[in-house]
């Protein structure tokens, strides 16, 4: 039963909508209704407010070391580690799929992001300099995305332990199918640049 306590506690604070929050406490409107009708922080950024895509890219990932970290206090030892691996499966799980929102959420992006920097940080630093090369090569945020989780689980096979190869190799086929539409736009050559693509209505 822990490993599913764990990944509750996480799904709990994963499926947190700080994006959609974020909007629509600025008056923004939902956020669902335009651009791809995610709730991440690419969408949010579509709105042309960079400060609250900003604060979606933090709190989506704060959410989900928060669950890392309450996982592993709660337990001890190799036990602890094992927690906080479920757990962050379990937070990017529910920003994925939040119950709130009928199980339609984000890409996971930024909450993967943040329970790598809480499970295996030199992993998520890593990480962070792909994103950031190829979003400034490409100009293309989902590619960035891709590309960076594709190598995730490489970076983790070199520098931690299996258990962190194997959640970040899930996270990396969970993130890879929420970005299918993504990958039909980048083959056809319609995928959006950082910067544009509009407001328009999903």
């Amino acid at each position: 039963m822990l490993p599913f306590a764990f990944i509750l506690l996480g799904y709990i604070f994963g499926s947190i909508p700080f994006g959609l929050v974020l909007t629509q406490a600025a008056g923004l409107g939902d956020i669902r209704t335009i651009g791809s009708g995610s709730i991440g922080a690419t969408n949010v950024l579509r709105t042309g407010n960079k400060k609250l895509a900003a604060a979606t890219v933090f709190l989506d990932g704060a959410k989900g070391a928060v669950a890392v970290m309450l996982a592993h206090g709660a337990l001890l030892g190799p036990a602890g580690h094992e927690a906080g691996l479920w757990a962050a499966l379990g937070a990017v799980l529910g920003h994925m799929f939040p119950i709130w929102l009928k199980f339609k959420g984000g890409k996971g992006v930024a909450t993967a992001f943040g329970v790598l920097i809480a499970v295996a940080w030199p992993v998520a630093l890593l990480a962070a300099v792909v994103w950031l090369a190829t979003a400034a090569i490409f100009r293309i945020s989902s590619l960035a995305a891709l590309v960076t989780c594709v190598a995730a689980p490489i970076l983790a096979f070199w520098l931690t332990d299996l258990p962190v190869v194997y959640l970040s190799l899930t996270i990396a086929v969970l993130v890879c199918a929420r970005h299918h539409a993504n990958i039909g736009r980048l083959l056809a050559g319609t995928e959006p640049r950082i910067g544009r693509g509009g407001t328009k209505k999903a």
